[in-house]
């Protein structure tokens, strides 16, 4: 049985739902009263609707790249935030500990989750190209090969 064949559809899918878990969790707060916050309160509605069509076009099919990195953007600008928001502030905004609970632990847990998700995924991309180049370079074994030398 081929693993790589279930590898990456499960990795699309595992990816895409701790992309929408974090993006629920976004809009959440937001409705629960971080929309009366300035500045914050719009990148939370941000936040969610980056992590909610990220997690549709991941969907969809394999993605790029590209789109990869993405979702590494939106995971790591969240946990960044949070960290921020933590420790010097954002735009004024300050928040203490694992507040609000439970939805700051299970966020951390979302945005964790998909950036080693991720990685994940891009070893075993790394992998499968490695190897389907050295397939392709594989020297073939007791043939004898002429060559004309050149003029």
């Amino acid at each position: 049985m081929n693993t790589q064949r279930f590898l990456v559809p499960t990795l699309r899918a595992a990816t895409a739902a701790t992309l929408a878990a974090g993006g629920y969790i976004h809009a959440q707060l937001y409705i629960d009263g971080y929309r009366f916050i300035h500045i914050i309160g719009p990148l939370f509605l941000l936040q969610a609707s980056a992590s909610f069509a990220l997690a549709a076009l991941l969907l969809i099919g394999t993605p790029p790249p590209l789109l990869r990195i993405s979702e590494a953007g939106v995971a790591l600008g969240a946990l960044g935030g949070f960290t921020a928001s933590r420790t010097v502030g954002v735009f004024g905004f300050t928040e203490r500990g694992l507040q609000p609970a439970p939805q700051a632990v299970l966020s951390l847990l979302a945005e964790t989750g998909t950036l080693l998700l991720l990685a994940v995924w891009q070893v075993s991309a790394t992998r499968q190209r490695r190897a389907a180049r050295r397939a392709v370079s594989t020297p073939i074994r007791n043939r004898y090969i002429t060559r004309t030398p050149p003029n």
